[in-house]
């Protein structure tokens, strides 16, 4: 098994736990690229990191029942989950971006992703495919984090758990896959330039993630979606309250009166195959 396949085998569970409370808080991530798809009633759609289909289901809803959305996942019990919570809607696979050929189902008119473009291990490789499976002129919009400033909130879930739950892996660093991985947008340009995209525009874009929960919940939900979910998992109950306290207290400059308002900037993409 890869470190990739590793990674997600491990993660898959805390995420289809938390997957109505993703869908729901983890919204505005995506929002403007989803704005900047401009889907059309009838186009086919390939939504690229689908995870367990809320933003899959989301672009179904735009295409309406002439067209059809396609989520596409490497982590096969997600799309399971994915299947499970959205019946016979959209359409949803097991594969690996970085190593098909073409997506299944293409050509397909625009694609779509939410935050998964800087896990890609080979984002060259991934992209590529991904521009191989859009016809000529087929439409790309995707959000990714931009630095770690500009989120100051997003390590609280490793920093606050990693004391309680034992031993994690290495935070990446740089270039390598990770939320920072696509920080600097000259790196990005190249990227989606050598995978084939013209086009290509990256825009700074920050939006507010509204939590309306206790701080016991919220610090569990961010625990279970990120690099300390499975040692989580499968520590002793109390050092799981240790590791939710833990975060909660990294947590509480964002918390205010009824939940938690973390402030989240991203990198809006857009680009033509």
């Amino acid at each position: 098994m890869t470190s990739t396949a590793a990674f997600w085998a491990q993660a898959a569970p805390g995420w289809i736990t938390q997957a109505d409370r993703q869908d729901e808080i983890g919204r505005p991530l995506g929002a403007v690229a989803l704005d900047q798809l401009r889907a059309r009633p009838g186009e086919r759609i390939l939504d690229v990191g689908c995870g367990c289909g809320g933003t899959t289901a989301e672009i179904a809803r735009l295409v309406g029942p002439e067209g059809s959305a396609v989520g596409l996942d490497f982590a096969e019990e997600m799309v399971r989950a994915a299947r499970k919570r959205f019946g016979l809607g959209p359409e949803f696979l097991v594969g690996d971006i970085e190593a098909l050929e073409v997506v299944p189902g293409a050509p397909f008119d625009a694609a779509y992703s939410r935050m998964t473009l800087m896990l890609l291990s080979d984002p060259v490789a991934g992209l590529s495919t991904v521009r191989r499976s859009l016809r000529a002129g087929g439409r790309l919009a995707a959000t990714v984090f931009r630095d770690g400033g500009a989120n100051p909130w997003l390590p609280a879930a490793v920093r606050g758990a990693a004391p309680h739950v034992g031993p994690l892996p290495p935070m990446p660093a740089g270039d390598e896959p990770g939320p920072f991985a696509f920080a600097d947008p000259a790196r990005v340009t190249r990227i989606l330039g050598a995978a084939g995209f013209n086009t290509i525009t990256i825009e700074p874009h920050d939006v507010m993630l509204d939590a309306p929960d206790e701080p016991d919940i919220v610090a569990e939900w961010l625990i279970e979606v990120g690099p300390a979910g499975g040692a989580y998992r499968r520590a002793a109950p109390d050092a799981q309250r240790s590791a939710r306290a833990g975060v909660a207290g990294l947590l509480e400059p964002f918390r205010r009166h009824g939940g938690y308002r973390l402030p989240s900037g991203l990198w809006s993409i857009t680009a033509i195959a």
